[in-house]
Order: structure tokens, then C-alpha cells, then sequence
């Protein structure tokens, strides 16, 4: 039985497959390292996920990817988790950006872009990704994310700068104050993902011109510093992954359009296609 993961700061994907079976498919919050200790994950998923650990005796494979999940120490602190949940397993643990890589380039070379609750690229060689200098997270970084969209609009209805009809709109929303966007930004778990809550306005104010305006001006902060990066980023296809990318696909297209940006795939989540490229890769019967 063989387990694969796909985890964001907001959520994590699961698919189990045994041989000859369909996959099921789970559901967890994110399990970000950055953030979560390991004793904290297993908490998680003790309380969220009782119908996915009770199979932890009988699986005997574990393809962990997530946010977060850049350095050694990280990827221990989600092997140490997962090990006490799934005690006779392998466990490999490795970063989202290489499961988006799998999930949409396959073994082609290309560009691997993350826009979902944060955001991230990386160059991928056909074997192995190639990261740099981004990927700085939500304080630094996010260009075109979900946090960096839920700060930007967080920042203009605080200091008075979006349109009464969009601002009213916002208000009946989102009845918050200073004092509680404080208090969960600086001093409760997952800002990140709490900043990131906020995106999912841009929906209600697309067609706006605050709102259309603000939509393109987060994807060309992305293209701008992530994306042109890449000297030779016009020979090759930038793949995307994540929900930002996803439901604003139509803006990203036209940017891209204008810039000689050759778009690839733009998936919501790369779980199924990553399993079906495990399987195939381990040679596992499906």
C-alpha cells in the first residue's frame, strides 16, 4: 500500500492506493514544517485524520511533498511525524515545488511555478529541480499569492484606500478590526494561511476595476520577480500549479501573452497526476 502527499500551508491532499483499488483520498490541514513541530503535526492528524492513520500498519510506502519542505531539518520533522503514525513505512520526504515539477513537466524540461496560498518557481531539468533565490515566504515574498493578496487588500480596507462600493462589499464580509488582524497575524499559528483567506474576495470584485486591476498587478509582481528571473525564460513552457493560478488562469494567460511567456499546464492540485507518476516511476501496479 503506497501513500502520497501533496501539502500546502492551507491544506493537504492524500491519495492511498493499493494495487488493483481505486484511490482514496483524504484531506488534512497543511502540514508546513516552517511552522508545525513534529509533536504538533501528529496532533493534527490524530484529531483530523483517524480515517487515514488507521491504515498506518499496512502502509508500506510513504511520497511525502510539501511546503516548507526545502532543507534537511524540515524533512525530518515531517519523517519523525509521520513515522510515529505509520511505523513500518519508507518515508521520503521532499519539497512542493519538485511534486509540481513531476505533476506537470513530467520529464521535460521547463519552468515550475507555485500560485496558491504562497508562491515559489523553480527551473526543472527533466531529473531534478533547480532552485534559487525565491521562495522567501509570506513576509518577503508570495508575490501573487494568496497572502500577498490577502495583505494588499487587508492593507487598502485598513487604511481607507479601496473604493466605497468595493470597501462596503469587504466590510459586510469580513467584519474584522485592527485589533483582530493583529492579533492574528503576530501572534496566532499559520498567518499565512489567514492572510491567504482573504483571496478568495478577489471572486466578488473580479469584474471591478479595483479588483481586475489588483488581479493583474499580483500576477505581474509574480512574473516580474520570478518568472523573467530566468534569462531564458522564453525557451521554455512555465507550468503552474495552485488555486490562484487556477481560477485567475484567463489574467495569466493574457499577461503572458504580451511578454513571451509560453504557458504549460495550470492545474489546481498536482495529487493525482504526482501519483500517477510515482506509479509509474517506482513501477508500482496500479
Amino acid at each position: 500500500m503506497i501513500l502520497v502527499a501533496d501539502s500546502g500551508s492551507t491544506k493537504t491532499d492524500w491519495l492511498l492506493k493499493q494495487p488493483g483499488h481505486e484511490a482514496q483520498a483524504f484531506r488534512t490541514p497543511g502540514l508546513n514544517p516552517y511552522f508545525l513541530t513534529d509533536k504538533e503535526i501528529v496532533r493534527i492528524l490524530q484529531d483530523q485524520a483517524t480515517d487515514l492513520i488507521a491504515y498506518g500498519p499496512e502502509v508500506k510506502e510513504i511520497y511525502f511533498f510539501g511546503a516548507g519542505c526545502s532543507s534537511p531539518d524540515r524533512h525530518e520533522i515531517i519523517s519523525n511525524a509521520l513515522s510515529q503514525l505509520f511505523t513500518k513505512a519508507y518515508i521520503s520526504v521532499d519539497s512542493d515545488l519538485l511534486a509540481s515539477a513531476y505533476a506537470t513537466c513530467g520529464h521535460e524540461k521547463g519552468l515550475c511555478c507555485i500560485l496558491g496560498t504562497g508562491s515559489n518557481i523553480s527551473f526543472f531539468d527533466g531529473e531534478e529541480i533547480h532552485t534559487g533565490k525565491h521562495g522567501l515566504g509570506y513576509i518577503l515574498g508570495d508575490q501573487g499569492a494568496g497572502t500577498w493578496y490577502g495583505k494588499t487588500l487587508i492593507t487598502d480596507y485598513l487604511y481607507g484606500n479601496m473604493p466605497e462600493e468595493v470597501n462596503t462589499l469587504f466590510k459586510n464580509t469580513y467584519p474584522i478590526t485592527k485589533e483582530e488582524v493583529i492579533r492574528n497575524v503576530y501572534q496566532k499559528p499559520s498567518p499565512n494561511s489567514y492572510l491567504a483567506s482573504f483571496a478568495r474576495f478577489l471572486n466578488v470584485i473580479r469584474k471591478t476595476e479595483y479588483g481586475s486591476n489588483l488581479i493583474k498587478r499580483g500576477l505581474q509582481e509574480f512574473i516580474d520577480t520570478n518568472i523573467k528571473s530566468y534569462p531564458e525564460y522564453h525557451e521554455f513552457k512555465s507550468h503552474f500549479v495552485g488555486s490562484i493560478a487556477f481560477v485567475f488562469s484567463k489574467e495569466l494567460h493574457e499577461l503572458a501573452a504580451t511578454q513571451d511567456i509560453h504557458i504549460g499546464k495550470i492545474i489546481k492540485q498536482p495529487i493525482n497526476d504526482l501519483l500517477e507518476f510515482i506509479l509509474k516511476r517506482e513501477g508500482i501496479e496500479k
